[in-house]
């Protein structure tokens, strides 16, 4: 099992991170901001908060399997518009850039074992539309890549927003991991 903690207020969250080539950024970004951009752990330790804070409430939705597994594996990418692009128009038809993109692994058919590493899927987020959307919104970089993984990740445990009111309690629920700061 590794390094992972027994614990059971601790998760085992094996991430495979592709970082953002800072070098291409036109824009000053602090030092957290960087950080977060080139740095697994800070992820490893906000999704594994993120994902632990929905498996205890319940009255949030979730997977059964993912309730009852300490281990995870997941993809996070952060990459540019490009990308994304081409993304979206390969897996969803859709030939437009977007901030993030879901590929959910686990659905209503999936079964498995819950004492195996549970693969959630991957997430990707456009930095360059990060930036332009942090502007937009007065936010900083730092929260709005915060903010598209929370979103990506819910996606992975199954939300969605085919209409305004899934939307909003999507929305609320990310705000809430937002505020978790890595802090149980």
């Amino acid at each position: 099992m590794g390094n992972s903690s027994t614990s059971s207020d601790k998760l085992d969250v094996d991430l495979c991170f592709t970082p953002f080539p800072v070098q291409d950024l036109d824009v000053f970004v602090n030092s957290d901001t960087l950080e977060l951009m080139k740095n697994p752990s800070k992820w490893i330790e906000e999704i594994g908060s993120w994902i632990r804070f929905i498996q205890v409430n319940s009255a949030l939705k979730c997977p059964e399997i993912v309730l009852n597994s300490s281990q995870f594996s997941l993809g996070l990418e952060l990459t540019n518009d490009k990308k994304i692009l081409d993304l979206n128009h390969t897996w969803l038809g859709q030939s437009k850039t977007t901030d993030v993109l879901s590929f959910p692994i686990i659905d209503e058919t999936f079964f498995g074992v819950s004492n195996e590493c549970i693969e959630l899927g991957d997430i990707v987020i456009s930095v360059p539309t990060a930036i332009r959307q942090a502007k937009d919104n007065n936010a900083d970089l730092f929260r709005e890549l915060r903010w598209l993984a929370t979103h990506g990740l819910l996606h992975l445990l199954g939300w969605d927003h085919s209409d305004e009111e899934s939307l909003n309690k999507m929305l609320l629920i990310q705000e809430q991991l937002l505020d978790i700061r890595g802090i149980l």
